[in-house]
């Protein structure tokens, strides 16, 4: 059978720092070498030799807060009534590619209209678009007049493409075995507001029974859940309940951060949509988005917490809200650059979070997330150095190759000894 050989590589291995002058070797589907130019084995005539000329090789990223169905949202009405549930998955299916061609080779939704995650899920998996490995989120859990059922009631919309109200533990509970049967991995809860929504952050929108009976359905299907979560009483009562992802915690604190690394639940950040609302802000004196004072503050305390926790042992992963207006789909690499910039962590611990931990909360630790002997090979060959300067993710002409469970999606290299074919 023939292999893949990535000669001279800067290797970005998701464990250790880089190493200059490796060798990755590639079979079917499996990384099946990883050395020394010296300690390589010997190729064959049928063997396809890529030589990197030190550029960098990194496992494939993990987008873990994704919006799939987002078509440049401006305001909360755009969610569910900006396109019919036809055009929007075909728009969904557009950016599923363009997410796996800026270097994702892994997704995990946050919340998805019309049950479009699981469609596309289907659909990639059969080989029908391209698109990363996807864990599918479906509506959105809420509860009677919370800040994601803010339509008038004389509407008479019942949202029910965005989400499912609900009010007391059985219909939680219900709500999340209903989701699961539809074809659902991940469920979204929203208990607080905050970040973005209406609502303060400091109003519990759901209960702890809530919220335990929609853990417990879950775990009890082999399914996980997380929660829009921004006040440190969300935080806490998050992990009483057991939700193995906060997305957002803002307001985190020592206690927050002690418990979060004891008990391992995910965080994730998405320090770049506060950053860009409050940018909006200042520079034109209004926002679109409900709290953006709020989100200011709670900013500034992600920019003091984040190192703290990161290296308490905290699990974070990187994912926003791309696909609003301010943050087009495409742009997913720039929010790896704000927590560089904007709080002072080291780049090779955000590719940590982007690679190693994004494929841990995707299920396929074992499989994905580091460059090792027997994992698939999830690859990045990159011109430059991420761990040097970050940035240079953000330009997807320097993605030089791409590749997918050993399958090139793209690749500029040219080989010494054949041609690799892009899908």
């Amino acid at each position: 059978m023939a292999r893949t050989f990535f000669r001279r590589a800067n290797l970005l291995d998701g464990i250790n720092p880089p190493r200059k002058n490796s060798v990755v070797v590639v079979e079917d589907e499996r990384i099946t070498d990883v050395c020394s130019e010296a300690d390589a084995p010997a190729s064959s005539s049928n063997d396809l030799i890529l030589d990197l000329d030190g550029r960098s090789m990194m496992p494939g990223m993990v987008q873990c807060h994704y919006h799939v169905a987002y078509d440049n949202v401006g305001n909360l009405l755009d969610l569910d009534l900006k396109h019919p549930a036809t055009m929007l998955t075909l728009i969904a299916a557009k950016n599923a590619e363009l997410l796996l061609r800026c270097g994702f080779t892994g997704a995990v939704g946050a919340g998805s209209l019309h049950n479009i995650d699981v469609t596309l899920k289907q659909a990639i998996n059969r080989g029908l678009i391209e698109g990363p490995r996807f864990v599918a989120c479906g509506r959105d859990i809420v509860t009677t007049g919370d800040s994601v059922d803010f339509h008038p009631s004389w509407w008479k919309l019942e949202m029910e493409g965005l989400g499912r109200i609900c009010d007391g533990p059985d219909e939680f509970r219900k709500a999340v075995r209903e989701e699961i049967k539809q074809g659902v991995d991940i469920i979204k809860l929203y208990p607080t507001g905050g970040h973005g929504l209406s609502w303060p952050a400091d109003i519990m929108t759901m209960t702890l029974e809530e919220m335990k009976a929609a853990a417990d359905a879950a775990h009890e299907r082999g399914k996980k859940i997380r929660g829009h979560i921004v006040s440190k009483r969300g935080i806490l009562a998050g992990l009483d309940a057991h939700l193995d992802v906060i997305d957002h915690a803002d307001m985190m604190d020592d206690e927050c951060i002690e418990r979060l690394a004891n008990e391992g639940a995910f965080v994730v950040p998405s320090l770049y949509f506060p950053y860009m609302v409050v940018e909006e802000k200042r520079r034109t004196g209004r926002s679109n988005w409900g709290g953006a004072d709020e989100m200011e503050r709670g900013l500034e305390n992600s920019r003091r917490t984040l190192p703290k926790a990161n290296a308490a042992g905290v699990k974070f992963v990187i994912g926003d809200d791309f696909g609003t207006s301010a943050m087009p789909h495409g742009d997913y690499a720039k929010e790896l650059e704000a927590y560089v910039k904007g709080a002072g962590l080291p780049a090779l611990e955000v590719i940590r979070w982007a690679t190693r931990n994004g494929a841990e909360l995707l299920g396929m630790k074992d499989d994905l997330g580091t460059i090792e002997k027997g994992k698939l090979a999830d690859l990045l060959v990159v011109n430059g150095d991420p761990s040097a300067d970050i940035s240079i993710l953000q330009d997807r002409t320097n993605l030089h190759v791409i590749m997918k469970g050993g399958r090139f999606v793209e690749c500029q290299l040219t080989p010494l000894t054949a041609t690799a074919k892009a899908a």
